[in-house]
């Protein structure tokens, strides 16, 4: 059976946009109604008696995929939350520093600006410069921007915008030699790149395993360095806070019992752990990473604007940029003219195409982009 048809995607629809929110297939899709059922046939049973095991062992699975113990890791509705929870969690005072650059996630810098604004610490944005050099260049450039007052380092492993591998593992090392709080949103990374959380040595990693994992929607994960959990507060404090009985590990029971909710997406995970082991997921990646390639190469050609990186800083992504056009009516039309899903990004007043293909893509949809984009471009541009 094609890969594509593992898929619950609408076939009418040129699908290049896995990295928003991911796509799931119907094995794992299956588990996650199933543990719906489950739930729904007895309730208390499920939710009273069984909910610290079932999440105990959705856990396991998933921290020997990322190389963690399974009391160092929770799981979050999104990575967004488990920032969230990290950023609120830290005491920030007047002219603390969090050095971050400026290919950040939105709703992250938001996130930043909002604890900026209510503290008094700064959000340092490091400029990057596109196209991108070596990452020796980038560490540099990014290590320059910290002080003795900087408190924290955030960064994206993969960016959102740009879709950049950024080489964290360095900064990682030396912000905990210099005391310095490492923080990362790995939201893109974790299914697309391999991830090995003991050897990155970060003190917060926030993933979501609906995206590249592609688990159900709902499902993202919180890891937290044993060192640093004393310091991690509830976002929503419920009975896991001070419980009645010993809990096995305090950071586990107050993050997870958040009341009444629904966790099949995250029961789901280790049914998209086992999908990707039976289809040989590590060459499905390459496949893929061949076939971002293939539309880069495709795309450049047309647009002939030179790209933002080497081949070896993407994986299943890649940001493209495009001439001067308006990219909301250029998104719009790509889906309402041509049935293609992919965002039109603007990200440091430049316009970006962002390309994200998944095991379910083929040579033919990125042919299908090309030719849109032949017949659109010229009349979107600005």
């Amino acid at each position: 059976m094609p890969l594509s048809q593992e898929f619950l995607l609408d076939t009418e629809i040129v699908f290049l946009n896995h990295g928003s929110f991911g796509a799931c297939p119907r094995p794992v899709f299956d588990e996650y109604q199933r543990w719906q059922h489950e739930l729904e046939a007895q309730p208390v049973e499920f939710l009273g008696r069984r909910f610290d095991d079932l999440l105990r062992a959705a856990r396991e699975p998933l921290a020997r995929y990322v190389n963690c113990d399974a009391d160092d890791l929770v799981y979050v509705p999104n990575a967004t939350t488990g920032l969230s929870i990290v950023a609120r969690s830290l005491r920030l005072n007047a002219g603390d520093e969090i050095v971050t650059t400026d290919h950040e996630y939105g709703a992250l810098d938001r996130t930043w600006t909002f604890l900026c604004e209510k503290t008094g610490a700064v959000y340092t944005r490091v400029p990057i410069p596109v196209p991108v050099t070596t990452r020796e260049d980038f560490v540099e450039r990014v290590w320059s921007a910290v002080t003795p007052r900087t408190r924290v380092l955030f960064l994206s492993h993969i960016t959102s915008p740009t879709a950049l591998i950024f080489p964290v593992q360095e900064l990682v090392r030396r912000a905990r030699a210099a005391g310095i709080i490492s923080i990362i949103d790995g939201a893109h990374a974790v299914g697309q790149i391999p991830l090995d959380l003991t050897a990155l040595g970060a003190d917060f990693y926030s993933s979501n395993a609906h995206k590249w994992m592609m688990s159900a929607k709902g499902s993202a994960f919180l890891y937290v360095r044993r060192e640093m959990q004393s310091i991690v507060e509830p976002l929503i404090v419920s009975w896991g806070w001070r419980p009645e009985k010993p809990a096995r590990s305090n950071f586990v029971q107050e993050q997870e019992w958040q009341g009444t909710r629904d966790i099949a997406a995250y029961l789901s995970v280790p049914a998209a752990i086992r999908f990707m082991n039976e289809h040989n997921w590590e060459q499905v990646r390459a496949e893929c990473h061949e076939l971002v390639r293939y539309a880069r190469e495709k795309i450049s050609a047309l647009t002939e604007l030179e790209p933002l990186s080497p081949d070896d800083w993407f994986a299943q992504m890649v940001a493209l940029p495009l001439p001067r056009c308006n990219p909301e009516i250029l998104k719009q039309r790509l889906y309402d003219e041509y049935k293609i899903e992919a965002p039109i990004i603007t990200w440091n007043d430049r316009r970006l195409l962002r390309i994200s293909v998944q095991g379910y893509n083929t040579r033919q949809d990125v042919e299908a982009l090309a030719r849109a984009l032949q017949v659109l471009l010229p009349q979107v541009a600005a």
